[in-house]
Order: C-alpha cells, then sequence, then structure tokens
C-alpha cells in the first residue's frame, strides 16, 4: 500500500508532541544531579517501562521478528536468563547502590576501590555505549529509511536531531516518561499489527501459522549437543546462563539501565522496577518473536532476497509500509521511532551523567555552579559520536540485536567481575581489580577474535577470567606481603 501523506502527518505530529511531552515532563533543572536523576522520585512502574523501552525497543521491534523469520523461538531461552539475572541484581547489586548517594553505577567502584577504578569503568562504559548505541541508532533508521526512501546516513541524522531536542532539556525525568508512554504505544502497535496478520488471512491463525509449523519454526527449548557445546547460541544452558550474565552487566554495571533505577530513589521501589522489566521482556521477546513466524506464513518462507531485501532487519518494516492500511501504519511507525528515540536520549544522558560525575567532579575540572551547563554540552557531544558510530554499521550483514549484544560483551565480561569482586571478596584492592579488569577485557579479545564460543557465553566468559585473575592475584599479593 505504501506510506500516505495521512501516515507522514501521523508521523511528524507524533513526534512532536511526545518531544514537547518529554521537555515538559523534565521540568525545570537547577542542578547536575537534577538533570540525571530528576528532582524526584519517579514511580517505580514508570522506570519499570522506561528500562523495557530503553534497553529493546528499536531492537526488539525490527530485528527480533526478522531473526525468528530466519530461525524459530530459540531466542526466548536467553529472555529466562535475562529475568534470572534481573532478579540476582536486585538482590545483591541494589542495596549498595541505594546504601550511599550515588550518582552512577560506578561510584560503587570508587567508594570500593579507589577513583582510579572507577574512571576506568567509566570510560570502558563510555567507548562501550558509542558502539553499542551506535548499533541501535542504526536499527532505528532502517525504517525511516524505508518510509522517506533516503540514504541511511540522512536517516540516522535527523534521528539524532530529533532525540537531542529534547535531551538535552528535559533532562532524564523526560526521558524516562517518554519511554514509558512509547513502550506502551509500541507494544500495542506489534499487537495490532499481528491482529491484522491473522484477520487478513482467509484460515486465519491456523492458516497463517501453518507454514512455520510445517518447518520447525516453533521450536522453543534448544538442549544442544555435548560436541560443540559452546558454540551453539541458543542451547538451554547458553540461554539461562548466558542471558543471566548478560542482564547481570547490563543492568547492575550499565549507567544506561542504573540511571533509571536510581531515579526512583528508593531500594524497594528500584527492586520492583529492575524485576518486573524482566518479566515484561518474556513477554514482550514471545510477542515479537510470534510475529516474525507470522509474516513468515504471511510471505510464503520467500528468503529475504526474494522480498527484495538486503536483511532480515527489513522484513517487518517493509509490512508496516506497504501491509498494512493508511493512517495504521503510521501510528505503529510512529511508535517505534519516538521509542527508539528514547533509547537513544537515554543513551546520550547516561554518557553525559558518567562523564561529568565520575571523570570531571571529582578530579575537581568543573564545579557545581557549572555541572549542569556542562551536562548539556556533553549531552550534544554523545549526540554527534552517536551519529558517527551508527555509520560503522551500515554494512554489517548480522541482524542488528546480535551485532548490539555482541559488542556490549566486549567490555561487560570485565565489568561485571569486577563489581562482583569487590562484593563478594574482601582481599582485592584497587591495583587487583585494575588487573583483573584488564585481563577480562584482553581475554574478551581474544575469545570474540578467535570465535572460541558462542555469543551468549562471551560475558561469562568475561567473569570468569576477570574473577579468577583478580582472586590470583590478591593471593600472589597477600603472600608476598607475609
Amino acid at each position: 500500500m505504501g506510506f500516505t501523506p495521512l501516515d507522514y502527518a501521523i508521523v511528524v505530529a507524533y513526534l512532536a508532541g511526545i518531544a514537547a511531552f518529554g521537555i515538559w515532563q523534565g521540568g525545570r533543572q537547577t542542578t547536575a544531579r537534577d538533570y540525571f536523576l530528576g528532582r524526584e522520585a519517579i514511580p517505580w512502574w514508570i522506570v519499570c517501562f522506561s528500562i523495557v523501552a530503553a534497553e529493546t525497543s528499536a531492537l526488539t521491534f525490527i530485528s527480533i521478528p526478522g531473526l525468528a523469520y530466519l530461525t524459530d523461538l530459540g531466542f526466548l531461552q536467553v529472555t529466562f536468563g535475562y529475568l534470572l539475572g534481573r532478579i540476582v541484581v536486585a538482590a545483591l547489586f541494589l542495596p549498595r547502590y541505594f546504601a550511599g548517594e550515588l550518582t552512577t553505577a560506578y561510584a560503587f567502584l570508587g567508594t570500593r576501590f579507589g577513583p582510579t577504578t572507577r574512571r576506568t569503568a567509566s570510560v570502558v562504559f563510555l567507548f562501550t555505549r558509542i558502539a553499542a548505541d551506535g548499533v541501535r541508532l542504526f536499527a532505528t533508521a532502517i525504517p525511516l529509511k524505508l518510509i522517506l526512501d533516503v540514504d541511511y546516513s540522512i536517516a540516522i541524522a535527523l534521528l539524532a536531531l530529533v532525540a537531542l531536542a529534547y535531551t538535552s532539556i528535559g533532562g532524564v525525568r523526560g526521558v524516562i516518561w517518554v519511554d514509558a508512554i512509547q513502550m506502551v504505544i509500541y507494544l500495542g502497535g506489534a499487537i495490532v499489527a499481528m491482529l491484522y496478520l491473522v484477520g487478513g488471512h482467509p484460515e486465519g491463525w491456523s492458516g497463517l501459522s501453518a507454514l512455520a509449523a510445517e518447518k520447525g519454526k516453533f521450536t522453543l527449548i534448544h538442549w544442544g549437543s555435548l560436541e560443540g557445546f559452546f558454540s551453539q547460541p541458543y542451547s538451554l544452558l547458553a540461554g539461562l546462563l548466558g542471558g543471566a550474565f548478560l542482564s547481570m552487566a547490563s543492568h547492575g554495571t550499565d549507567q544506561l539501565i542504573v540511571q533509571r533505577v536510581l531515579a526512583t530513589q528508593s531500594l524497594s521501589s528500584g527492586r520492583k522496577a529492575l524485576v518486573g522489566s524482566g518479566v515484561i521482556i518474556v513477554v514482550q521477546f514471545a510477542l515479537f518473536l510470534v510475529l516474525g513466524l507470522l509474516l513468515y506464513g504471511h510471505y510464503g518462507g520467500a528468503t529475504v532476497a526474494d522480498l527484495g531485501l538486503t536483511r532480515s532487519d527489513e522484513i517487518f518494516p517493509k509490512f508496516i509500509i506497504e501491509g498494512l492500511p493508511a493512517g495504521l501504519s503510521g501510528i505503529i511507525i510512529a511508535g517505534l521511532l519516538a521509542a527508539a528515540l528514547s533509547t537513544l536520549s537515554g543513551s546520550m544522558s547516561s554518557m553525559a551523567s558518567s562523564v561529568v560525575m565520575d571523570l570531571l567532579k571529582p578530579a575537581g575540572r568543573v564545579t557545581d555552579e557549572r555541572a549542569l551547563r556542562v551536562s548539556r554540552v556533553m549531552t550534544i557531544v554523545f549526540a554527534v559520536v552517536l551519529v558517527g558510530s551508527a555509520g560503522l554499521f551500515m554494512n554489517s550483514s548480522r541482524t542488528v540485536v546480535e551485532l548490539a549484544l555482541s559488542i556490549a560483551s566486549f567490555t561487560y565480561g570485565g565489568l561485571l567481575g569486577t563489581f562482583l569482586l569487590g562484593m563478594l571478596f574482601k582481599d582485592p584492592d584497587q591495583r587487583t581489580a585494575l588487573i583483573a579488569f584488564a585481563a577480562g577485557i584482553v581475554g574478551m579479545v581474544a575469545v570474540i577474535t578467535m570465535q572460541l564460543v558462542a555469543w551468549t557465553w562471551y560475558t561469562l566468559a568475561g567473569v570468569t577470567v576477570t574473577i579468577g585473575v583478580g582472586l590470583l592475584v590478591a593471593r600472589l599479593r597477600k603472600t608476598a606481603s607475609t
């Protein structure tokens, strides 16, 4: 059917409205702390929705249906691990975060080990977030490119500019409220798309899902085999353990998520927001995976090339633009773009907070009076940086969700391992932590470069190396000093 003038009008009006809403909800900030954590506590359920939107909006909406189209429901095993990981973070990490006046996740490392460890972790976070969210920005540009028929570079720049408009003014409070609203919108849009698919087939659900069922695409559990066990990304154990450790890293050590949890300003609310987001994530991924199987039936199992596309991530956007009636496709695309913009705005805010709160203020390079102005400037700087990062992934053949998670795994293992060293063991000091952190990152570079294990095992491998080296160095230093 194509995108109509009505669809364009809905997208433009919706994005303008949501940007205005984010600025209004952000309110007035007088300090950098207000800007990054909000002046008042934000309701836990709003933060819960915000966490879901921040971590999966664009990737889930675009890449997961395409992944199911190519494979089956096996990715859902990883989401069970995501929920387990959040439960561990809520029990082990959050009490320490809320025990003091922490403004970032890495402030804990400064308290436990020392300022050098805090700065190192913050810098590593910045580089990881730049790369991973560059992929997210590129993912968001995919439907915009198809709609406007422009180059990816132009679509990427437009999205970054819109996100920046309300991030730099509304602060994290505006970002979180926009996230929450958009999660509801894009999930509703996905459900509407599924209902339209089923309703448009002469035999309804049974007819539309028959081809996927015949091809075994409704398979959920993959037991895996002993041969090549660690090279299988979607076996049950890889999903549970890999997903749990990845979630512990992303939700326990990544400022993008921790910043939102701290905005609840109480331990009990933070726990409810975090664990609640894990439950929603399982439901959300199941929804989008099944949507991918319905699309498989709708297109008769055609290959990506047969559909005239270059990557599986374009399948669902293609259906939205060509298969939905005027107006409905505009609403769904608007919800997708706005939700994804919220993810980007959260990334800009979290990186700016890490620079100001972990690097500049502790070093005495910015005063309290100038911190708010510097925070807004850093938000603009990271918007530009993310545009450049997104351009690096335009020619990748991998699905964007796997690409983003693989990038994060380069450093997630070292970060999580260092946090666990500080929380679970008394002997490691700052020098030991830094050595272990470096060993974890070097180890992950080797593991990923040599493709020793599948991507779901990356974070666990990094944690194992980091903790192993940390305990060994701590023992050797203790022995040498006695």
